[in-house]
């Protein structure tokens, strides 16, 4: 059954990353990965939770000023998509594919923006 397996990260829009990223650092003592994002594993990569600031002028979240995006982890992204366009969801033609992964975005019904993570290798 297509569905969602977890929560794939939280991303929220910060006047200074950096600075932001830094302060969570030295007060709450979790350390960023090298790609800048802030990582928690439970039983491995494919169940990485991922926290993060993006420049309040970030496109990431697409149009607007929304201030926060959450990535869903999924089992079957392209089954999960036609499930949403099914249902009447704007989904965000653009698709990337990484190592770790695939992506893709969809707007709910109430035009927040959110990522879509299938996780490379077996479920």
């Amino acid at each position: 059954m297509t569905r969602v397996t977890g929560l794939g990260g939280l991303f929220l829009r910060a006047a200074d990353p950096d600075k932001l990223h830094a302060w969570y650092e030295e007060q709450l003592g979790i350390k960023r990965t090298e790609d800048g994002a802030f990582a928690f594993f439970s039983e491995g990569p494919r169940e990485m939770t991922v926290f993060a600031f993006f420049p309040r002028d970030t496109k990431y979240f697409g149009p607007g000023e929304q201030q926060a995006m959450f990535n869903l982890r999924v089992d079957d992204l392209d089954a999960v998509l036609e499930k949403l366009r099914t249902a009447g969801a704007i989904i965000d033609p653009k698709r990337e594919d990484h190592d770790y992964g695939r992506f893709a975005w969809f707007n709910d019904p109430e035009g927040n923006r959110v990522e879509l993570w299938q996780p490379a290798g077996p479920e």
